[in-house]
């Protein structure tokens, strides 16, 4: 573009929101070189919630596109990327190579993936109903009924369950998706936490997202609304719709 668009940089994510420019995403600067990726603020929490992961074997499941992939490489991670698509890991490694990043693939099911060693540390952000994007897909919320949320909270549970026997005794999963509903969320962590007792939850802090504290809920699990996170005049303010919680394998 002719000049820069504005912009504006978001603490408690670290990403950066630019004000409404001419010309698509990649005629922006750094785009061809691989500076940058386009990711929601909320997507972009929950690989936040490892910290470091320098010289942890680290699992992204149902990774395409690839965005959170990209910052569990950039903590430090040796990560594995999975997805049942291979269309999808095709687009995945398209937006890799353009970062300049590497992470093995593998296309399965995650319901019967079996690695030939434990995870120390797993990010699943599960399929949902998307109820989280209504700020940029308003129709989600008349194509999605009780019984899509339904079905797909049971599949989220069977892959949460599945995803914990492949971390190791003491590794981190954190358990995300982009619904609004506590049904594809708060509950399924609930009943697994529920009948299980190798698992625990760890709370997040609120003091370690300032400007997202109102996010952080009773129990230290993340429960982002499309209204949090205001921005300065000229910069759209929101962010998606986001549930996370942190969890640990103890035995």
């Amino acid at each position: 573009p002719s000049s820069k668009p504005s912009s504006e940089g978001m603490p408690p994510t670290g990403g950066v929101r630019l004000a409404a420019f001419d010309g698509g995403i990649p005629s922006l600067e750094g785009f061809d070189e691989g500076a940058w990726w386009v990711q929601d603020a909320a997507a972009s929490i929950p690989a936040k919630l490892f910290g470091d992961l320098s010289g942890k074997r680290t699992a992204d499941l149902c990774a395409a596109p690839g965005g959170k992939t990209a910052q569990l490489i950039l903590a430090g991670g040796a990560v594995t990327a999975l997805d049942q698509s291979e269309s999808r890991l095709r687009r995945l490694r398209s937006n890799l190579d353009r970062l300049g990043l590497k992470a093995e693939t593998i296309a399965a099911d995650l319901t019967t993936f079996e690695p030939a060693e434990r995870f120390d540390a797993i990010l699943l952000d599960a399929p949902c109903s998307s109820t989280g994007t209504t700020r940029r897909h308003p129709d989600v919320l008349w194509t999605k009924g009780p019984e899509d949320i339904a079905r797909l909270a049971a599949l989220q549970e069977r892959l949460l369950r599945h995803a914990l026997t492949l971390l190791q005794p003491g590794g981190t999963l954190v358990f995300s998706n982009c619904s609004l509903d506590p049904v594809e969320g708060e509950e399924v962590v609930a009943r697994v936490l529920s009948d299980t007792d190798a698992v625990e939850r760890v709370p997040i802090g609120a003091g370690d997202w300032p400007g997202l504290e109102a996010a952080i809920t009773p129990l230290g699990e993340f429960r982002t609304l499309p209204t949090m996170l205001k921005m300065p005049d000229g910069i759209g303010s929101g962010l998606d719709g986001f549930y996370a919680a942190v969890l640990r394998r103890v035995a």
